[in-house]
């Protein structure tokens, strides 16, 4: 057997057996798969699918191809939550240090930005000297120390899923089902989280367009982890709409750090119900006693003392939760104003892609982030606005016509309102 013997299979929509899948995987992890055979086969995954038992197979063995962190002795439960990506989605920011802060431990491994999305690792590094780049026995210290670490995977944690994710990055193979799901699923089964809650996106700016798909990739990733032994749920979502205030990394943090101080917003309602629905998980108790302890914890400042905490543990100066100096927006400034009265409707795929044009995405793997660039909004999709009122401001270094272009035109007016919904569905059972 060798590489393109697996890679033909799949092109004819051959159904992979543990054997080849195993092969494969060990190939990528070990780098004798080159990045052009990753795509190749990523390629004609896309194109052909899987059936649940392949995908189930290829998450397995994604999941081996690295350590897994083993369950430390830590009294109580510890949860985990994932987004498939969004836009101004920095829930994470939120969630993570509101569940700690409740005595929930959140052992989390993010991702960096794919596509026109932004990264939680990206967001984090916004902090001057933030380590991501723990090795298991770090993260789970810290976990261990103040109940809750957010890192990056290391090569020893899911080696294949780095890099099959890296090529799905720039070869258009993103939106593929059995791709998300294998690649989140290898990475949340690679933790010791006892909960883990999936947060699919659906939508304009998302790779699941419909509800329909959202679920299907929701219900897939849920019975693979009860397959696997863990206690899965998902939330389909909605992700028309930039979910917070800001696109762009310092923005962000700027925006999450105020919904930790009390901020109410698309943001704060998202993650406070992802929180609460951890919690009730974790705690055995009551939606409503979840959510009253959720704003609780907000309106005691014990998450944003927490969040400080964990910037503090991964090397960050948490300082600049305070100061928004240390997280300087890019020094010029663009307007963008509304071109007729109504009922404002934003395009979060449009914004996404305009803050990457400014340099604050990546084309490449290898490319940097700009952390300082990136469009705040002033108003939010579905109020009404008059003519001529400013809507946003693009912070930028360099002139970016498609940027420009792109931002203005995400803003559009609708005669009438219409009525737009956070969350789609929760999946308890798969």
């Amino acid at each position: 057997m060798n590489v393109c013997d697996v890679i033909e299979a799949k092109k004819r929509r051959e159904e992979l057996s543990e054997a080849q899948t195993e092969f494969f995987v060990r190939a990528v992890a070990e780098g004798s798969a080159s990045d052009a055979q990753i795509a190749a086969f990523c390629m004609a995954v896309c194109m052909g699918g899987m059936t649940d038992e392949e995908c189930a197979r290829l998450t397995f063995a994604m999941q081996r191809s690295g350590k897994v962190a083993p369950r430390p002795a830590i009294a109580g439960v510890c949860a985990d939550k994932h987004s498939t990506g969004g836009v101004s989605d920095s829930t994470t920011l939120v969630l993570v240090p509101v569940l700690a802060s409740l005595g929930v431990c959140c052992a989390k491994y993010s991702g960096r930005g794919l596509g026109h999305t932004g990264g939680t690792l990206d967001k984090l590094e916004s902090f001057p000297g933030l380590r991501v780049d723990l090795t298991p026995a770090q993260f789970e210290a810290q976990v261990r120390r103040i109940g809750a670490a957010v890192a990056g995977q290391t090569g020893e944690v899911v080696p294949a899923d780095k890099r099959m994710y890296a090529v799905r990055d720039v070869t258009a193979t993103i939106d593929s089902i059995p791709l998300i799901a294998s690649s989140v699923m290898s990475k949340k089964l690679a933790s010791f989280a006892d909960v883990i809650l999936l947060d699919v996106k659906c939508g304009e700016g998302a790779f699941m367009r419909t509800p329909e798909e959202a679920e299907k990739l929701a219900r897939l990733m849920v019975r693979i982890g009860r397959r696997a032994g863990r206690r899965v749920l998902a939330a389909v979502t909605a992700m028309d709409s930039p979910l917070g205030d800001a696109v762009g990394c310092n923005a962000e943090v700027r925006d999450a750090v105020e919904v930790l101080r009390g901020k109410e917003n698309g943001l704060s309602a998202l993650s406070l119900f992802l929180a609460s629905v951890l919690l009730r998980q974790a705690k055995g108790i009551s939606a409503a006693e979840a959510e009253e302890a959720v704003r609780a914890c907000i309106a005691s400042g014990a998450a944003f003392g927490k969040f400080k905490e964990i910037v503090a543990a991964q090397g960050g100066d948490a300082r600049a939760a305070d100061d928004f100096s240390l997280l300087p927006l890019a020094p010029r400034v663009r307007e963008v104003r509304s071109g007729a009265a109504g009922y404002l409707t934003v395009s979060a795929l449009a914004l996404g892609r305009a803050c990457a044009a400014l340099g604050g995405g990546r084309k490449r793997p290898e490319d940097g982030i700009d952390h300082a660039v990136g469009i705040v909004l002033h108003r939010r999709a579905g109020e009404f606005v008059h003519k001529g009122e400013l809507l946003a401001q693009i912070y930028y270094r360099e002139k970016s016509e498609e940027a420009f272009a792109l931002a203005e035109g995400a803003f559009g007016t609708r005669a009438q309102p219409r009525e737009g919904r956070l969350v789609y569905s929760l999946i308890e059972e798969a």
